[in-house]
């Protein structure tokens, strides 16, 4: 298997100074194994072999690499023509244990770099668990005994796939994203290393939330973090994902993937707060099963990336079953986010909301895309959809391209869309009461994010608040 084994240091990006300088902090580089840019069967064995995985896994994986060479790249959304696989490092395993339950297990310089992310203070404080993936392994987990006592499994899914075989074969990439769903779905399936693990049994109500956060720090590198959350019929979890890189010349690739699965009577809370660097593309695959009585609820920020596609998508496959969304992204200089959510209506008596917002600004590129799809037999479903995007220059441009196919005349349907920018009267009002300009447009843009910062735990809505400031002030 052609590999790069090193030990090397790799010249910093210089840091920049105030909030920002956690996030562009790059660690020396020290790795246990590197593969050599680009994929191949070699390269897949390897991984497989490195994990000490089933032969059911393995096929999966062969079967990933094979629909990744037959399925076509998008043709629709953002511009791709720039992205080669072939000049990125796919498989990058750290000098560090895996899976450690204790930071003085974990390397200094990975440490220090969670430390400035604020990670080890909100674990004392507000998290039943945390997680941490560094490149293409999970250095980090722990969950608090009190959840432990009660039967919630939370580790990496490498872990799961040993300890808990059946569970993992019965939810993998199976009913809610298939393989062959799309290409960076085949890709993941492949590739993917790391991720986080959830199970809450029956009746357990996990209301403290479970945090993972993934960060990427090799040039040219690749992130394949694979996440499964199964909730027990009348169970609850929350559960939080972050994640980060520096910015380097050349670009990155992150294609995780997040499966829900929500049984009878459960709910689950998925929210994230993306901060990739402006060279990162970002293709998460986000799906959630939902069956009977269930809720699905997603709350997503998306600030960072250079080409986001992202369209976290419920199945209500349950009577009674819903599912919530909402979401903003922001598209600076140089970044285009096509974003949205999916709804497939199956039971009877399912409903569903989507409220999507975009902040586009020096000539950045936002969409919305999204798809309701209420079947045949799907009794009285009911689905609301609110797109609203703030332009805040002449440069900069957005879309919305909504699909709504409804195959049940029972069904409720409604659909609205806004595009404007920032208001001369709200502007002049503010600014007639003393507040300078700058001061005045961060302010109204706190007000557009505010259903989205207002959803989030209450540590995560200061830093979402931080993150859009910097985006106005140009730093982020």
């Amino acid at each position: 298997m052609p590999a790069e084994k090193t030990n090397q240091d790799v010249e910093c990006v210089p840091e920049t100074t105030g909030y920002c300088a956690a996030y562009d902090l790059v660690d020396k580089e020290h790795l246990l194994y590197k593969a050599k840019p680009g994929i191949s069967e070699d390269l897949v064995r390897e991984i497989s072999k490195s994990k000490g995985e089933p032969e059911w896994m393995l096929k999966t994986r062969l079967e990933g690499l094979k629909a990744f060479h037959e399925l076509s790249m998008p043709s629709w959304g953002p511009d791709l023509s720039d992205l080669d696989v072939s000049k990125i490092h796919l498989f990058l395993r750290p000098d560090a244990k895996k899976n450690a339950s204790d930071w003085s297990e974990v390397p200094e310089d990975i440490k220090k770099t969670y430390a400035r992310l604020g990670l080890l203070q909100a674990e004392k404080e507000n998290l039943s668990g945390l997680g941490a993936q560094y490149e293409s392994e999970v250095v980090y987990r722990r969950l608090k005994s009190k959840w432990v006592e009660q039967g919630v499994i939370f580790m990496s899914t490498d872990e799961a796939v040993q300890q808990f075989p059946e569970m993992v074969r019965k939810y993998f990439m199976t009913t809610c994203v298939p393989v062959r769903l799309h290409k960076f779905s085949a890709l993941h399936a492949a590739l993917w290393s790391g991720g986080t693990f959830i199970y809450v049994p029956k009746g357990v109500k996990v209301n403290i939330p479970l945090h993972s956060y993934f960060r990427m720090n090799a040039r040219k590198g690749g992130q394949f973090e694979h996440t499964l959350i199964i909730v027990d019929e009348g169970a609850e979890v929350q559960y939080i994902e972050g994640c980060s890189a520096p910015s380097y010349p050349e670009y990155s690739l992150h294609s995780g993937c997040i499966e829900i699965h929500v049984l009878k009577g459960g709910r689950a809370r998925f929210s994230s707060i993306e901060n990739w660097s402006k060279n990162t593309y970002s293709f998460n695959t986000v799906r959630a099963v939902v069956h009977d009585g269930g809720l699905i609820e997603w709350v997503s920020g998306s600030l960072g990336s250079k080409t986001l596609m992202l369209y976290p998508c419920s199945l209500l496959v349950g009577n009674n079953s819903k599912s919530h969304y909402l979401g903003i992204a922001y598209a600076g200089k140089g970044q285009h986010k096509d974003a949205g959510c999916k709804v497939y209506h199956v039971g009877k008596n399912t409903s569903s909301t989507i409220v999507s917002k975009c902040i586009c600004k020096d000539g950045g590129v936002g969409g919305y895309r999204g798809l309701v799809n209420v079947k045949e037999g799907a009794l009285y479903a009911k689905s609301s959809v609110s797109c609203e995007t703030l332009m805040m220059d002449e440069t900069s441009r957005a879309g919305t391209y909504p699909v709504m196919k409804v195959a049940e005349k029972s069904a409720t349907v409604a659909h609205e869309a806004t595009v404007g920018r920032i208001s001369d009267e709200q502007l002049f009002y503010l600014m007639s009461r003393g507040m300078p300009k700058d001061s005045a447009i961060e302010l109204i843009v706190s007000g557009f994010a505010e259903p989205i910062a207002k959803e989030l735990p209450l540590e995560y809505a200061a830093e979402f608040n931080r993150l859009i400031a910097l985006k106005m002030e140009g730093q982020g």
